[in-house]
């Protein structure tokens, strides 16, 4: 299968995080989206959004959106499950997986700041400003589901839901990357650090990271 990835799409970070966790073989297919590669016309045959991530299966078929591309992968390859076999624990790690991909991450994603830049003119401090109103916004919210979870649960886990990876993490880990870019203060978000450094010492996420993949340097 190709991942068409770009190395700080935070979208596209969240699927290399899965396929290594699963150890699921693939190949990365960059797409630049600072050089507009994401508008060619054999990129919108694939993905008509012109957005990445995008999956090609071995079959030729291909899935788009990562919250797609990463319950296919959840189901199609159980091994390392990242969703809870408990309803309820599910519907709480879906509720938080929401909160970044519904309502943080598509406000502050390069073609909003891009389009707040070049139609709308706004100035560099107040697309910071803008930037950080969003994500300090559902970090609270987000760290505060956190802190119920814990207190809700014997097992505290370095994790953000526990002992285990989840979703969660899949989520949380670049969007909290993106936040650290853009120079936000996380210190009143210690169980959203706590699990941030945690995963960032497994392989999986290592080597998903930004800066360790090929086209960062491109």
């Amino acid at each position: 299968m190709k991942l068409f990835s770009y190395f700080r799409s935070s979208a596209a970070y969240r699927v290399r995080i899965a396929l290594n966790l699963k150890q699921v073989e693939h190949e990365l297919v960059f797409i630049n989206l600072l050089k507009s590669e994401q508008l060619t016309y054999d990129y919108q045959v694939l993905q008509p959004q012109g957005l990445v991530p995008c999956l090609q299966l071995a079959s030729g078929d291909v899935i788009t959106q990562s919250g797609a591309i990463l319950a296919y992968i959840d189901a199609q390859y159980p091994q390392y499950p990242l969703m809870p076999a408990n309803l309820l624990s599910a519907v709480k790690v879906r509720s938080i997986v929401d909160m970044v991909a519904c309502d943080i991450h598509p406000l502050n994603n390069l073609r909003v700041l891009k389009y707040l830049s070049k139609e709308l003119a706004v100035e560099d401090k107040q697309k910071q400003e803008w930037y950080r109103h969003w994500i300090q916004g559902g970090f609270a919210a987000i760290e505060q589901q956190l802190e119920n979870q814990r207190a809700s649960t014997p097992n505290t886990g370095v994790y953000a839901m526990g002992e285990n990876v989840t979703m969660v993490d899949v989520y949380l880990v670049p969007q909290i990357y993106n936040a650290l870019r853009f120079e936000v203060d996380m210190q009143g978000y210690p169980n959203m650090m706590r699990a941030y450094d945690a995963c960032n010492k497994l392989d999986a996420f290592i080597q998903a990271a930004p800066q360790n993949q090929p086209d960062s340097t491109i």
